[in-house]
């Protein structure tokens, strides 16, 4: 579609776009005065992105008009982001006769005076079925969809099995069928895995809620962050963590408090980066906080994201004697609800593998943000001992030491488990940050090979995870594979740094030296 201005639409747009000032790039005078040099977003307002989002969807029938979209068609506001040239960024999900479309969701990028400059889209097919009336039955439970993340779109049932998957870990199953033929389209796995003693950080500061006599690990200043002990259940918040004195945990598993610690604390860096770095105000960006489940079953040797209950669940690992709370890992869970927030990326496929990396990325920088005793690393989870030989579980520097995952672009990327393709985008995040090749840094040796053969210059770290932020909140849908994950971050660092920066290139060459082109 080629874009053109529609004078009530512009109207429209125009009063949004100076409402709106979550998320404005703010511009350095020491850095680029003509652009926005330092990107870290200005301080956001909750009550502004709600009265954005409420704007913009009182709009949404003009724009469906503006962009096309059918009769049947509807859009509804997701979020709403303003740069700092004025440029806004829309995101939109779709229904179609009043039923959910699977990859209907796109994003709408507008000028200030109101000029639509593009729009990046989950499926670019038009959505249209030639009825919504099924001819099979729908199975208990099932709901009615258009299903249109590949192909043309089709009338289907969404159906959700629940139950636990092998390594204990609960299964939220989503299965897509065919309403006509019953054939499977899809299914996803929706559970995404991946002062205090704490294990892995030592003496941490906690903010606390006095209650009655004692304590309860509730951090009021950080949307109300609340931490539970499950007791080795697998089900329900299970009791708020309490103490006498405000002096939690003892810096060992053996005291049930010091899971509760790593993970309160977790949850607090986790929020101060995003507020810090990325101007974002809680996961969801509405200041409000999820929690936190420790103690989760027997031996349980995993960390899961649940976006049902928008909580982090924590198991002790095997024996229950290593809880898996460090850091990095409680980073990396929370950011699987960031990402479920804004580009929505599906967990199977390249995008699965997209959607795991970026929680490694932001777990990672987390763990950088906080410099605490479980220093800064490249490593993920190489405090817990996942695999009992003292190995951390995956390396960004060069994602096949772990001997599964990919380091390198290849067909049949999506095949492969979303924790090991992930690799791919983990390798360029490490590339683009620190560059190729041989260094140490904080303690740890790195040696990164590129697939082409290339030396890559990095940009550092901060920029790197700027520029991966700013793709996924404004450019990445639901189905963005790698291919489409360059495009949004080459744009990404364009709007950050300029299009010819040195910064946009290496995004580029880091992308090349995984042999994404």
């Amino acid at each position: 579609m080629t874009p053109h201005k529609n004078t009530r639409r512009a109207a429209a747009l125009v009063a949004t776009a100076a409402m709106v000032v979550v998320g404005v790039q703010t511009a350095s005078a020491a850095t680029a005065p003509d652009r926005a040099g330092d990107p870290t977003p200005a301080p956001s307002s909750v009550s502004a992105r709600a009265a954005a989002i409420k704007s913009a969807q009182a709009d949404a029938t003009s724009a469906a008009a503006e962009l096309g979209l059918g009769a049947k068609e509807k859009l509804v506001v997701r979020d709403v982001i303003k740069d700092a040239d004025g440029t806004v960024h829309t995101r939109y999900e779709r229904t179609y006769a009043s039923l959910p479309v699977l990859g209907g969701d796109l994003v709408t990028h507008t000028a200030q005076d109101g000029r639509l400059k593009s729009v990046d889209k989950a499926n670019d097919a038009r959505i249209s079925v030639a009825t919504t009336d099924a001819v099979r039955k729908a199975a208990a439970g099932a709901r009615k969809v258009i299903w249109a993340r590949d192909g043309k779109p089709v009338l289907a049932f969404e159906t959700v099995r629940t139950g636990v998957q092998k390594d204990g870990t609960p299964s939220r199953l989503h299965i897509v069928t065919d309403a006509t033929t019953g054939k499977k389209l899809h299914q996803y796995e929706a559970i995404e895995t991946g002062t205090g003693a704490s294990q892995y950080s030592g003496e941490v500061p906690l903010t606390t809620t006095k209650n009655g006599s004692g304590f309860e690990l509730t951090d009021g200043e950080r949307g109300g962050h609340k931490t539970y002990d499950l007791n080795q259940g697998q089900s329900g918040t299970g009791k708020l963590l309490t103490d006498d004195d405000d002096k939690w945990g003892s810096g060992s598993n053996d005291n049930r408090q010091t899971a509760g610690v790593d993970a309160a604390y977790g949850a607090a860096m986790t929020w101060d980066f995003y507020k810090t770095e990325l101007g974002r105000s809680g996961i969801a960006g509405d200041g409000k906080a999820a929690y936190s489940r420790v103690h989760y079953g027997q031996s349980y040797v995993n960390a899961f994201w649940d976006d049902s209950c928008f909580c982090m669940t924590y198991g002790d690992g095997e024996g229950d004697k290593k809880s898996l709370t460090e850091l990095d890992v409680a980073g990396h869970e929370m950011s699987h609800g960031l990402t479920s927030r804004t580009a929505g990326l599906e967990y199977s496929g390249e995008s699965g593998g997209l959607n795991e990396a970026t929680s490694d990325i932001f777990g990672t920088s987390v763990e950088f943000f906080a410099n605490k005793e479980d220093i800064g690393d490249y490593l993920i989870g190489e405090e817990i001992d996942i695999n009992g030989d003292g190995t951390p579980l995956r390396y960004m520097d060069k994602p096949s030491k772990d001997g599964k995952s990919l380091d390198a672009w290849k067909a049949g990327a999506g095949d492969v488990d979303v924790h090991y393709s992930s690799g791919i985008a983990n390798h360029f995040f490490y590339l683009l940050s620190e560059g190729s090749g041989k260094k140490t840094i904080n303690g740890v040796d790195y040696d990164s090979p590129t697939s082409d053969g290339s030396t890559v210059t990095g940009i550092g770290r901060e920029k790197a995870y700027k520029i991966w932020y700013k793709a996924l909140t404004t450019y990445m849908t639901s189905t963005t594979d790698y291919k489409a994950a360059r495009e949004a971050t080459v744009k990404a660092a364009g709007d950050l740094y300029g299009a010819d920066g040195t910064e946009a290139k290496t995004v580029a060459a880091a992308w090349g030296a995984v042999n994404v082109k």
